[in-house]
């Protein structure tokens, strides 16, 4: 069976738009997510960094992140025909480690949590495919890399994009790309 990864922030989870959100209502600013294309807020407002940082640091922020739309359906349905694994570079945000693992466990309790894997470099992760919204993980990764579209890389052109959860479905269920899969799949079970 071929392997999934799959990135958390800006991909499972609304890490931008929940930071965005909150950054907006506790400094009465503005800021819309169409001004973060191609770049971070903490670009956009260089002058409140350390506030907006903070929030990394918060116990409830990592817990409180909104799931990205149709991601739980389609992890699922992918789940049946893959080894689906949660890689999250928790390693730069150490705070992150018992809130994200919370969050995984209430939104995807569908997963093994034996499968939730908290590192730095994904080069390290040994899947076919990894969806990811970092470029520079991507381009550590052996496998297939599949970018998802977060504001902060959307000029980025060097890898497959899939915009949502729904492109991601079509990209990894097209039934004639499956069938043989399934069908290997009887076939070494019965062979056991």
């Amino acid at each position: 069976m071929k392997r999934i990864a799959i990135d958390m922030d800006e991909v499972i989870a609304d890490t931008a738009g929940t930071h965005l959100e909150w950054y907006n209502r506790d400094y009465g600013d503005c800021v819309k997510p169409t001004d973060l294309n191609g770049t971070t807020l903490s670009q956009v407002r260089p002058e409140r960094l350390k506030q907006i940082e903070s929030y990394f640091d918060r116990d409830d922020f990592f817990r409180r992140l909104r799931v990205m739309e149709h991601s739980q359906d389609v992890i699922r349905e992918l789940s049946e025909h893959y080894e689906i694994y949660i890689a999250t570079a928790a390693m730069e945000v150490p705070a992150s480690f018992s809130a994200k693992y919370e969050w995984l466990r209430e939104h995807f309790p569908f997963l093994s949590d034996m499968r939730f894997v908290f590192c730095g470099e994904k080069s390290v992760i040994n899947a076919d495919y990894l969806i990811d919204d970092n470029v520079k993980q991507l381009r550590r990764f052996r496998g297939q890399g599949i970018l998802y579209t977060a504001p902060h890389n959307i000029y980025e052109s060097e890898h497959i994009r899939v915009n949502n959860w729904l492109e991601v479905r079509e990209l990894f269920l097209d039934k004639d790309r499956l069938a043989p899969l399934a069908a290997a799949n009887r076939s070494a079970k019965e062979g056991e």
